[in-house]
């Protein structure tokens, strides 16, 4: 077990939560191997300390698309944000707005676009799938411009839903599942009270706005395992690439070739990313991945990594693997469920101390110094 500020958060959401939404965030599909090496292979990445070099002044700062960053980090779209805090996509997005950082809003969140966007002052981002309700789509899309979101991050690696096996054995999807979340929650009365009480709705904000009712967690499984498309290809996106005049980022890419075809497609950048372990297992790790990726496309669009960040060296590796920076995807949402918008702001200072630390002693005064001069002995 990596011992860090994360695995501390995890455990008291564990605690706090009821099983079916603790395991949800938790798991990955099938055996959850791929789950595993994310934060296993990233660990195990050894940065080259170096001593004596003036590091009385370090810049942690970084743009992307014109937009500055305190941090190179960004919270990841996570769906069901709302369900690990009170209005959690609200919470979440005013910590990240503190921290000088981006939020991007799940097409699957409990708050819509039109409750987080007026509750921070910098623009938010939003994350959308290639669905077969291509009404839905172009809906979601005329609202993120009408609210200012500036930055469409489209994922790709969810055309079927995995295999998740522990959402069958928690509740979260399965046989009497309704009953079985009604019992978790009436035995976690802090959640009840908070969340199940008085964070309400609870249902797909922005899938409801849209269908002009409320499409509730027990339609979620079923409304995305329905308008997932397996035929998608890199066609089904010209017309978004069209539509959207702001930033494009892909999302899901772990293979040179597709990032190379994500450079043709004109996207302005790609998420190295294995959805968290969450889609197929047996896949390679993010960090496995990044620095053939990087090799192919760095310099023709950004590189941002995640799955398996867990500490702020975890970003240093990352940054130092190749990446332009970086998302934050469980890691959050534990630290949201434990203490809310209190929680990810915690959450994000301690990574910032053990990214100083990390960048200290080995000799980066910037971000843009972080490379593979920063490792040891990578191949």
């Amino acid at each position: 077990m990596i011992i860090s500020a994360s695995t501390d958060y995890r455990k008291a959401a564990k605690s706090k939560l009821p099983p079916f939404l603790f395991h949800y965030i938790d798991g990955g599909s099938y055996g959850e191997h791929t789950l595993r090496k994310n934060t296993e292979d990233l660990a195990d990445i050894a940065l080259k300390q170096r001593v004596l070099n003036n590091m009385s002044e370090l810049d942690l700062s970084s743009e992307l698309f014109g937009e500055k960053l305190n941090l190179p980090l960004i919270l990841a779209p996570v769906g069901l944000t709302g369900m690990y805090a009170r209005r959690g996509e609200v919470q979440a997005a005013k910590a990240a707005d503190n921290k000088g950082i981006p939020f991007t809003l799940s097409t699957v969140s409990v708050c819509p676009i039109e409750e987080v966007t007026p509750a921070i002052q910098r623009p938010m981002w939003f994350q959308l799938y290639v669905l077969k309700d291509r009404g839905f789509m172009k809906n979601a899309l005329e609202r993120a411009k009408a609210a200012g979101v500036t930055t469409l991050v489209f994922t790709v690696d969810m055309p079927v839903p995995g295999a998740r096996y522990r959402d069958m054995h928690s509740g979260m999807s399965g046989p009497n599942a309704p009953f079985r979340r009604m019992l978790q929650a009436m035995t976690h009365p802090q959640w009840a009270f908070d969340v199940g009480l008085f964070g309400r709705p609870h249902d797909l904000g922005n899938i409801s706005t849209y269908r002009g009712s409320p499409t509730k967690l027990e339609d979620y499984i079923g409304w995305l395992g329905a308008n997932f498309d397996p035929s998608i290809s890199w066609k089904d996106l010209e017309w978004i690439r069209d539509f959207w005049d702001g930033p494009m980022i892909i999302k899901g890419i772990l293979d040179a070739d597709d990032a190379k075809d994500a450079v043709k497609f004109g996207a302005d950048g790609i998420v190295v990313s294995n959805h968290g372990g969450r889609q197929l297992d047996g896949v390679l790790s993010s960090a496995k991945a990044l620095p053939m990726i990087a090799d192919a496309v760095k310099g023709d669009l950004k590189i941002i990594a995640d799955s398996g960040i867990r500490t702020g060296l975890d970003v240093v590796r990352m940054l130092a693997l190749g990446a332009d920076c970086t998302m934050l995807g469980r890691s959050f949402i534990y630290a949201l469920a434990a203490k809310g918008q209190a929680g990810v702001e915690n959450l994000i200072d301690l990574y910032e101390k053990e990214m100083k630390v990390a960048m200290t002693l080995t000799g980066a005064k910037k971000i843009s110094e972080l490379n593979r001069d920063s490792l040891v002995a990578f191949k």
